[in-house]
């Protein structure tokens, strides 16, 4: 068991029903999955762009990752509807606590300047973050990257109010700057 589960089962969990009075363990927010997501509009002219960003998701990750498809014709922006125009992984139980602890403790920090991340949810205690280079997760080998690509990263709960999935990711460490 990893160290962020132990520690919800054991301190977090008790600490969230006492704050929020809840009456069984069930209604206690969890963390059900947690999904990383590249748009990669520039696949449309380079092919290799989605290989390279499934192989880096891959290996941040360690969980192999997928192409998403256009779902429709934009011809605006040379977009055929299948056309691969991204890559995903949705991480769950063991793979999705290693990951966030990953990425709490070491990939955060090294972001140049800083100071928190912002701790606006989606109104139904989900929280998405933006990540604008993949080379602050450590798996990733500077010197083999050809384009900077951001991702984003969408903690998925069980709680029904922002309060309560604010509480819980705070819970967790994600550290979050003052202004909710």
């Amino acid at each position: 068991m990893t160290t962020l589960k132990k520690q919800y089962d054991e301190v977090i969990a008790p600490a969230l029903m006492k704050q929020f009075n809840y009456t069984t363990p069930m209604q206690i927010p969890r963390l059900t999955k947690i999904v990383l997501n590249e748009g990669l509009g520039d696949a449309t002219q380079d092919k290799k762009i989605i290989e390279t960003a499934i192989n880096e998701l891959t290996t941040i990750t360690g969980q192999k990752a997928v192409q998403t498809l256009s779902k429709k014709d934009i011809s605006n922006f040379k977009v055929r509807k299948k056309m691969p125009i991204g890559a995903r992984v949705t991480l769950r139980r063991d793979r999705m606590y290693e990951f966030m602890e990953r990425f709490i403790r070491i990939a955060l920090p090294r972001i140049r300047d800083f100071k928190g991340i912002a701790g606006k949810l989606d109104g139904r205690g989900n929280y998405t973050v933006g990540v604008s280079e993949q080379i602050i997760f450590p798996e990733i080998n500077i010197d083999s990257v050809n384009k900077m690509t951001g991702m984003n990263i969408t903690f998925v709960t069980t709680a029904r109010t922002d309060e309560e999935g604010y509480a819980l990711l705070k819970a967790f460490g994600l550290p979050f700057n003052n202004n909710k």
